[in-house]
């Protein structure tokens, strides 16, 4: 099978086309075909080697870990789902024409493939700094970098809570966060101030990692209400990063009803194939996205 995998840390352009042997599913995993798989920030902090002292990995090795796909093969003790099933997940190594996934959910029909392939991460992500960061219903939450993946649903979820937000992103992405029920401003020079002027700010997420931590513990007043996926040096000022996965089954099944509802819903920017993961990596890296970016294979 074709496969995207990478033989040294580095830039997009260690990222190589390979043929490599079919994985195969393990007791309590399945493997798809894959149909697209998702494109998210860690990838290209693994393949550049950011996460090797806390969690290393052997080179070679593969790329990606969002997919959907159809199932066709189910390792043992796997109940709920069988061959030919149209699915979205978790798993390893999924830029890849097979993959096997550790945690799944029925692709809602209302989504392509291509859709549901950028769900997994960015909801579970989502769910789990909401939760951690501790906002309730009725406060008012300020997500830094609010138009990529994880901003589209960490907007949508709170809206679905009872939770006002408040978005930060480029001039070009203004109308698609309001579009998605958020005060929007732009960052940039001033931007706390902005955000003063449109209220209190109970709780803040950082998901760029652009530098804005100081600024957001000022905003609500005190390090514990601020969270950061994107910015390692957060807990230096007291903030928290949050990097450690949570419950993938229980996010892909809250999607799922999200989705259901007509409570969800994360656009497609833009889709490559996988001859093209490095370009992907790359437009990844310069942030600006609109909702996400999938691999189609």
């Amino acid at each position: 099978m074709k496969r995207v995998s990478f033989a040294e840390f580095g830039g997009p352009d260690v990222l190589q086309l390979t043929d490599a042997e079919e994985p195969h599913a393990g007791p309590g995993h399945i493997r798809i075909a894959v149909r697209a798989a998702g494109v998210n920030p860690v990838d290209w902090r693994i393949r550049e080697g950011q996460f090797q002292k806390v969690r290393p990995i052997a080179l070679p090795a593969g790329i990606g870990q969002d997919a959907a796909g159809v199932v066709d093969e189910v390792g043992e003790g796997v109940e709920g789902v069988g061959i030919g099933d149209h699915v979205f997940g978790r798993g390893a190594s999924t830029y890849a024409e097979f993959a096997v996934l550790s945690a799944w959910s029925r692709k809602p029909e209302s989504l392509t493939f291509e859709e549901a392939a950028g769900y997994p991460s960015v909801v579970e992500t989502a769910l789990r700094i909401i939760r951690e960061v501790g906002v309730r219903p009725g406060q008012t939450l300020l997500v830094s970098g609010a138009s990529g993946g994880v901003g589209s649903a960490a907007l949508q979820i709170a809206r679905d809570r009872g939770i006002t937000v408040i978005g930060t992103a480029g001039a070009a992405n203004q109308d698609y966060l309001r579009g998605l029920g958020a005060l929007a401003t732009t960052y940039g020079e001033g931007w706390a101030d902005r955000v003063r002027q449109l209220g209190q700010v109970d709780a803040a997420l950082d998901l760029a990692g652009s530098g804005v931590i100081r600024e957001l513990v000022e905003l609500t007043g005190a390090p514990r209400k601020v969270i950061s996926i994107a910015d390692l040096g957060a807990p230096k000022l007291g903030a928290r990063y949050s990097g450690v996965t949570g419950d993938v089954p229980q996010a892909l099944a809250e999607a799922a009803d999200l989705i259901s509802r007509g409570k969800l819903h994360i656009p497609v920017e833009k889709a490559y194939a996988l001859a093209e993961a490095a370009a992907a990596h790359i437009d990844s890296h310069a942030g600006h996205t609109r909702g996400r970016r999938v691999i189609v294979v």
